[in-house]
């Protein structure tokens, strides 16, 4: 399938901002699932690329002028293969890498207890134990829009019953490192084949490491796993170290407001 991404976010500022330094995460990474045929991503300022610790093809971009919205557009198209989910490793981190939790992804006692009952069987089949987890998950927690923010921990969303796709992924990962099972947080597009109506934020799923198989994804929002309809843009511990944009700025004031849309829709469609 081919898919066309048009992906753009506009910061609004209240007073002027006298700096801004961004890293962009928006440019998908070439893997046996998905090859792009052409991309590009601009921004207003200086734009410099280098790929980070995970791999990810990274962005930094810095506005040192004075001004009150900074805009920051990806486009392209991108050739992607159903695999089932599953990809090899690219051999970039050693796998326990992806054990080590994170302030988004930090095992509880609740959340202990709640994969205890699953401890025995992830030594012996893991990949089990991941689809039942994502089940249980699935049936556990309501997708709710504006029920978390960026800075939800896992912990939270179990104990609410609520989140988005981020939430989702944050809180299977936890509940796969507290059984000793590798994962990681995968940010990107998904095409729903609504190819009129614009997404307000690009899409989260997980991966767990099962030996002699490779990475195995799952898409909790979606009730999936990775499929054509995926396009993986980075991957990381959790959204903090692989999400599409992040920065600081200096001026301005408290209020931000941003705006972002992301239309994806398969390639040939007339709009």
């Amino acid at each position: 399938m081919r898919i066309v991404v048009r992906h753009r976010t506009v910061y609004n500022y209240d007073h002027a901002i006298r700096y801004s330094t961004q890293y962009l995460r928006l440019t998908p990474r070439s893997n046996p699932s998905q090859r792009i045929i052409r991309w590009n991503v601009e921004g207003q300022g200086r734009l410099t690329s280098w790929t980070d610790g995970f791999g990810n093809h990274t962005h930094t971009l810095v506005c040192d002028e004075i001004v009150t919205q900074i805009a920051v557009s990806a486009n392209g198209i991108v050739e992607t293969s159903d695999l089932n989910g599953v990809l090899p490793d690219e051999g970039i981190l050693p796998i326990k890498v992806f054990l080590r939790p994170t302030p988004l992804t930090t095992a509880d006692a609740e959340i202990r207890e709640f994969v205890a009952p699953f401890q025995e069987q992830a030594r012996t089949n893991p990949l089990e134990v991941a689809h039942s987890l994502s089940q249980l998950l699935i049936e556990r927690i309501v997708y709710t829009e504006g029920s978390t923010h960026v800075q939800s921990t896992a912990a939270e969303v179990l104990k609410y019953g609520r989140g988005v796709c981020q939430d989702m992924a944050h809180l299977f990962i936890t509940c796969l490192r507290a059984l000793g099972m590798p994962a990681l947080y995968i940010s990107g597009y998904l095409y729903t084949g609504d190819e009129e109506k614009p997404q307000v934020a690009s899409h989260a799923w997980a991966a767990v490491w099962i030996e002699g198989l490779g990475w195995v994804s799952f898409d909790l929002a979606n009730k999936t796993c990775g499929t054509e309809r995926h396009i993986g843009l980075a991957m990381g511990l959790d959204y903090a170290s692989s999400a599409p944009l992040r920065g600081v700025r200096e001026g301005g004031s408290e209020t931000e407001v941003m705006d972002v849309q992301v239309m994806v829709t398969q390639a040939g469609y007339a709009q």
